[in-house]
């Protein structure tokens, strides 16, 4: 059996979708329907029925998906070990939403590689909603994300909550505002997919605001960027508390307090339940959640 052919019918069921699929396994969408056919006729049965909806199990290709996890797992397990076995070395692979990523995770990592120095880590920034599927797809063994997401596959542990605090660098005429008021500021948003964004989301929403009833200049896939525009003056913006310490003591950023709301972030280290974990990534995990990660 074609491992790589099972992996393209595991991740096309898995985000529900060819296209999907096709983006997180770097396929076009015609490559991807052929792996999944050459798998079927390998294995002389219909997997998949496909719809405008999406693709939907057949009773072989449920029975060929619950093997594929198990499957997948073991190469994975394997190729891993062989490949620490030859170079003598331990790789870590960590995907890490931006919010933590760009800021308090480098310091993290810094501090662990003072006891690990065998350790080798690739670490991956992005947003939430990439760092799962990259877990999902196997391209990532831990992820750092923003938000409890639900997930059946995932292991979600809590690392540390942080405030989300609504900043500008323009003369505030008023420290505390009205949720009225809020909607017709300047803002500055992260985009689609972002944990930061799906928090403020949620808090909104229990205020009966949603998202389209703001006043949203313009939007930035990086919290980097979005706290250069606020400190250069060009809009508000939500930031998470870690990334913006140093600025709020310096006086270069103002918090703007908002009438009987407060949002707080909540972050989270994830890993795939049939992955084996071994000894260094448990080690990390252990770590990561401890009081020793050092957040700067």
């Amino acid at each position: 059996m074609n491992l790589q052919y099972l992996k393209a019918f595991y991740v096309t069921v898995r985000v529900n979708s060819i296209s999907k699929a096709a983006k997180i396994l770097h396929l076009t969408q015609p490559g991807l329907s052929m792996q999944i056919q050459s798998l079927e006729k390998e294995l002389q049965v219909s997997l998949l029925n496909r719809s405008n909806k999406g693709v939907k199990l057949t009773e072989a290709g449920k029975i060929v998906f619950d093997y594929a996890n198990t499957i997948l797992s073991l190469q994975e397990n394997i190729e891993r070990d062989l490949e620490n076995l030859k170079t003598h070395k331990k790789h870590l692979l960590i995907g890490s939403c931006k919010a933590v990523g760009e800021y308090a995770l480098p310091c993290s990592i810094y501090v662990y590689k003072q006891d690990n120095k065998d350790v080798e880590i690739n670490l991956e920034i992005t947003n939430t909603k990439k760092v799962i599927e990259n877990l999902i797809s196997r391209n990532t063994n831990i992820g750092i994300i923003h938000g409890n997401v639900k997930n059946k596959d995932l292991k979600i542990l809590k690392i540390t909550s942080d405030k989300l605090l609504l900043v500008t660098s323009l003369p505030v005429i008023k420290k505390k505002i009205t949720l009225d008021e809020l909607v017709k500021l300047p803002l500055i948003f992260r985009e689609e997919g972002s944990g930061t964004r799906e928090t403020i989301k949620k808090a909104l929403k229990c205020q009966d605001i949603e998202i389209d009833d703001l006043n949203i200049i313009y939007e930035l896939n990086s919290m980097e960027a979005i706290k250069t525009s606020v400190l250069s003056g060009k809009g508000i913006s939500f930031i998470p508390e870690l990334s913006i310490k140093r600025e709020l003591k310096d006086g270069l950023l103002k918090v703007i307090e908002i009438e009987n709301m407060e949002i707080l972030s909540d972050f989270y280290v994830a890993y795939r339940k049939d992955l084996e974990l071994n000894p260094y990534e448990l080690n990390f995990i252990d770590f990561i959640r401890s009081s020793k990660r050092g957040f700067c």
